[in-house]
């Protein structure tokens, strides 16, 4: 869904196979990682790119890359020789499903997606770093249905009970703020989301780290140790949420709020 909206964005429309069958990925992170030279027939992109989610699931990525001019936005496509994933490059048991490998280019062909900084100034950039914070949110929602549950089936003790009304406190605010990101977003669609994506992640983040603690010191380590469903929730999100810079994202937003006056 965020290359299908980087696309359309951009005005990158009209150049699939028309099959249906092109699922496409987004791989963004690290752009000094991969180089893009202009060659006659067109650009072509080498390096190893990390944390590419769907690195052998899907077909087409768009893929940030250094050019001599800047950073730029590429449409590739997933095959051999031009495109490896590597193996063992995702050891971790948190989003193993994500298929989140490095995955290798040499000399790959690729299709430019608007000019130079065209992916970091559009305005969709921050709404896609809201629409993680919504992901997180939802992750949370699967670890307290764990809490809630137990509560339903037996008697948990004030302690519980209270970590329990936290929770629910805790994922009210998250759903509230993420609530008036999209009508914000709806509303101006054109307007700089830099501060809004910023206060969203980081209350959102402090949410879900909150539901993951309360969870774990109502019900101890049962669920963990004997509940694969609720232990590869946990172990999911907790890697999922270190995708927010913490205290950088913080100082960040602090400048913004320096150089703008907030006026709350």
């Amino acid at each position: 869904m965020d290359a299908v909206a980087i696309r359309t964005e951009l005005g990158d429309i009209g150049t699939d196979d028309g099959t249906g069958t092109r699922r496409w990925g987004v791989w963004a992170a690290v752009p000094p990682s991969v180089r893009a030279q202009r060659h006659p027939d067109g650009w072509r992109l080498t390096g190893e790119r990390p944390w590419c989610s769907g690195a052998a699931w899907c077909t087409d990525a768009l893929v940030t890359a250094v050019a001599d001019d800047g950073i730029r936005l590429f449409a590739v496509r997933n095959e051999a020789p031009y495109l490896l994933p590597l193996d063992g490059t995702w050891p971790a048991i948190g989003m193993a499903g994500s298929d989140s490998r490095t995955v290798r280019f040499t000399d790959a062909p690729a299709r430019p997606v608007g000019g130079v900084g065209a992916y970091v100034n559009r305005p969709g950039f921050w709404h896609g770093g809201v629409g993680v914070a919504a992901c997180w949110f939802g992750g949370a929602l699967g670890v307290a249905d764990t809490l809630l549950s137990a509560a339903h089936r037996k008697a948990l003790g004030p302690h519980a009970l209270a970590h329990l009304g936290a929770v629910d406190v805790a994922l009210g605010a998250a759903r509230a703020v993420l609530e008036a990101a999209a009508q914000q977003i709806d509303t101006s669609p054109e307007a700089d989301a830099h501060r809004l994506a910023l206060r969203v992640r980081s209350t959102v983040e402090r949410a879900a780290s909150e539901v993951i603690d309360r969870v774990g010191r109502a019900l101890g380590a049962g669920p963990l140790a004997h509940n694969g469903a609720h232990a590869r929730r946990v172990a999911d999100l907790t890697v999922y949420l270190r995708q927010s810079h913490a205290e950088a994202d913080l100082e960040q937003l602090g400048q913004l709020l320096v150089e703008d006056d907030p006026r709350w």
